[in-house]
């Protein structure tokens, strides 16, 4: 079973440039009955290996710019520790409902964006460097906080306010996560955060998985991608908005 999720997991975020949380995280939750703490954390650990292999696959097709991808990570790996200890801090189902509207917003834009891209042009120069740069600094918080790779921020960034193609910016984003996502991921697995018994069979799944998801990326058409993209985003933002409040009296798990 943990083959099969990692496999699901890793064909997801190959394809759409994610690092596929979105998709680990409800089944080893659903599936395997893991606390959300332990999903998220374990969830970053098996992400550096989605960005590894999701990146060597985007890179043999000419879609990562690796000076763009080091400029994400060099601010994301300063606040991905910050975003897993807020997650470890938190209610769960307050880091849901935030992160599902936020999903939503993102999706918007995206669907926006072929009538956005003529109203002003893509930065350039050093505006193109700072937007890389801040995005790369909530694309790490969100990282670490919500236990997924940040490709539903830096993605949407990219193409919309930098001009990058969607293939180009979802191959960026994956080699951008593997640092992010490693910061992260040791953070969690300090904060006790991580279930290791599940990553020998969760890892060689998402390496096959990712491999195969980004191939078939480059087999559709950027619009086609652009909408399984935000069909997904939109799907998880709704099932993240509508996380029940726990009642009166239940216990949270809180950080150190």
């Amino acid at each position: 079973m943990n083959l099969l999720i990692g496999l699901a997991a890793g064909f997801f975020g190959g394809l759409v440039g994610l690092g596929g949380g979105v998709i680990m995280i409800p089944l080893m939750v659903g599936i395997l009955k893991m606390d959300q703490h332990s999903a998220h954390g374990t969830s970053l650990v098996a992400l550096v290996f989605t960005g590894l292999s999701g990146a060597v696959t985007y890179a043999l097709n000419g879609s990562v710019d690796i000076l763009a991808s080091l400029l994400l990570a060099s601010t994301a790996i300063f606040t991905a520790r910050a975003g897993a200890r807020f997650a470890n801090a938190l209610p769960e189902w307050k880091l849901k409902r935030s992160f599902g509207g936020f999903l939503i917003l993102v999706t918007l834009l995206l669907l926006l964006k072929p009538y956005l891209s003529h109203l002003s042009e893509p930065a350039t120069g050093w505006a193109k460097i700072l937007i890389l740069l801040l995005t790369g600094v909530f694309t790490g918080f969100l990282s670490g906080m919500m236990g997924v790779g940040g490709g539903t921020i830096m993605v949407p960034s990219m193409v919309l306010l930098t001009g990058f193609t969607q293939y180009t910016a979802q191959g960026s984003s994956l080699l951008a996560m593997i640092p992010a996502g490693g910061v992260g991921a040791f953070t969690h697995w300090r904060l006790g955060n991580v279930n290791a018994s599940i990553l020998p069979g969760l890892i060689p799944g998402i390496l096959i998985g990712t491999y195969l998801g980004g191939s078939f990326a480059h087999i559709l058409s950027e619009g086609a991608l652009r909408l399984i993209f935000a069909a997904v985003l939109i799907w998880t933002g709704i099932r993240y908005l509508r996380t029940p409040k726990p009642q009166a009296g239940a216990e949270y798990k809180t950080g150190v």
